[in-house]
């Protein structure tokens, strides 16, 4: 899911770029080297292509801001590189060869794409109209996590946001991949290259259908469902792993008769027969289950906000990252 502005394509200041070619054209991946062609020709590039597109030295260095004596030697070394002649000179006036025009037409789709990538890096860091990549869990979509972005919004009406859903250990490998900003997760991380921050917890309940000898009473020790079948979340989920860590410390370990991926999908199997599960609570009432409090032992999970350690924030993540930790405690509908 994702919710992002298109980004405004500004035109290199030499005049209007040819259109991109074909995707694979700027995809392609190059090894900067000290003696790669890249290194080697970059710096020259712009004043190419201005002098291409001006057809005169003078005119094109007045338009650059450069010297036009500057201009003229990075055009012959330019040259010299490649060992190929890009202009036919005419005094002041420069025409291109047939290798230049070659050369213009690769050179144009590489510096527009320059300036795409310039512009689209300076459009997300936009303190008033930036992006930030956020993920959450399953379980945080349906209410947390709308309620969050309209109380932020409500100050910062113009950050986009980019939003993904994931089980925890997916979301802290994209964290960890620069392909998100921050993250909610459960259980809150204790790593090394992340920074987490405890913002609130959850209790959960025991579901059980509504058929179920367990569904009169409002209350319930978890130990009296040690023989029950249990539908979970697959393993590597956090809820898993705390589902897992409850039920051991009320002394069983829970015969598992399904296992899915996502909170609701279970309560859907409770409901049809084949199991309870132990879940948070859920957004809508879900017919056909009854929700039990568990006293004992205390069943809950915890709610954080993660981020990579020793990275720095764009001005939107910075306060978006603010707005989370003001609302510590109060992050999720009592």
């Amino acid at each position: 899911m994702a919710i992002i502005d298109p980004l405004v394509h500004k035109t290199w200041s030499g005049g209007p770029l040819s259109p991109l070619g074909n995707e694979k054209d700027i995809q392609a991946t190059v090894d900067i080297e000290a003696d790669s062609w890249a290194a080697t020709l970059t710096p020259r590039l712009a004043h190419f292509v201005a002098a291409a597109r001006h057809e005169h030295v003078t005119r094109a260095a007045h338009r650059l801001g450069a010297p036009q004596s500057t201009l003229s030697r990075s055009l012959a070394r330019l040259e010299a590189d490649l060992g190929v002649a890009l202009f036919a000179r005419h005094g002041r006036g420069v025409a291109l060869t047939a290798a230049g025009r070659t050369f213009l037409a690769s050179v144009e789709r590489a510096l527009a794409e320059v300036d795409r990538a310039a512009e689209s890096v300076r459009a997300d860091a936009d303190p008033a109209s930036g992006k930030v990549a956020f993920g959450f869990l399953h379980t945080m979509g349906s209410e947390t996590v709308p309620e969050l972005i309209r109380a932020f919004r409500a100050d910062h009406p113009r950050i986009r946001f980019q939003l993904v859903q994931n089980y925890g250990e997916s979301m802290l490998e994209r964290l960890r991949a620069g392909e998100l900003d921050l993250c909610l997760t459960s259980p809150v991380p204790d790593e090394p290259d992340l920074v987490a921050r405890r913002l609130d917890e959850q209790k959960l309940r025991l579901v059980v259908p509504e058929d179920h000898p367990l569904a009169a009473r409002r209350r319930v020790r978890l130990a009296e469902a040690a023989g029950e079948w249990f539908v979970t979340l697959e393993p590597g989920y956090g809820l898993r792993r705390i589902t897992d860590a409850v039920c051991a410390e009320a002394g069983f370990t829970p015969r598992v008769a399904f296992e899915g991926e996502e909170a609701e999908t279970l309560r859907g199997l409770v409901a049809a027969g084949l199991g309870v599960a132990l879940l948070p609570p859920p957004a809508v009432p879900r017919p056909g289950v009854v929700e039990l409090t568990v006293t004992a032992p205390r069943a809950f999970r915890e709610i954080g906000v993660a981020w990579r350690e020793g990275h720095p924030d764009t001005p939107p993540v910075a306060a978006f990252k603010r707005f989370l930790l003001s609302r510590r405690g109060q992050l999720l509908p009592r």
